[in-house]
């Protein structure tokens, strides 16, 4: 049976690796890139129709924001990381998200402008989708597999 090794400081792992099957993956996967989503959404409508920014640096905006919001979801929640976090973890990190977010961004502005009318939700929904996919791939195989490989 494959184990975790202790992360920095001793902490003491859970048993086990993940099984990527699981209802606690999948479900801790679209509940942290939903919230992720919700922070992009909210942020950029808020810099929009408050603040008065544009929509382009309005997104740039929010997605920053995001990105760390879904960092630190994913880690605990989708991977269940037993030990804190390294710089070396949160480099890979920003590497695959910054790569998935630029897809977001060009998606989402190429919709805007082929389609100006198209309204912000719709952009942001397509482009997120896109964005997605890409990251849970280089978060997986990329970012937190590690850990999980790793014996004792």
């Amino acid at each position: 049976m494959k184990a975790r090794r202790a992360g920095p400081g001793g902490a003491t792992p859970s048993p086990g690796p993940i099984d990527h099957r699981s209802f606690r993956h999948w479900g801790g996967f679209i509940f942290s890139g939903l919230t992720a989503f919700v922070v992009d959404m909210s942020v950029t409508f808020l810099l929009v129709h408050v603040a008065r920014l544009d929509r382009f640096s309005s997104r740039l905006i929010a997605i920053l924001i995001a990105t760390v919001v879904a960092w630190l979801l994913h880690r605990r929640i989708t991977f269940n990381v037993p030990y804190g976090p390294s710089i070396a973890e949160f480099v890979r990190f920003f590497l695959v998200a910054s790569s998935a977010n630029g897809a977001n961004y060009v998606v989402y502005a190429a919709i805007l402008l082929l389609v100006p009318a198209t309204p912000l939700l719709v952009a942001i929904v397509i482009s997120s989708s896109v964005a997605g996919l890409l990251s849970y791939f280089g978060f997986r195989f990329g970012v937190f597999h590690r850990f999980e490989e790793e014996e004792v």
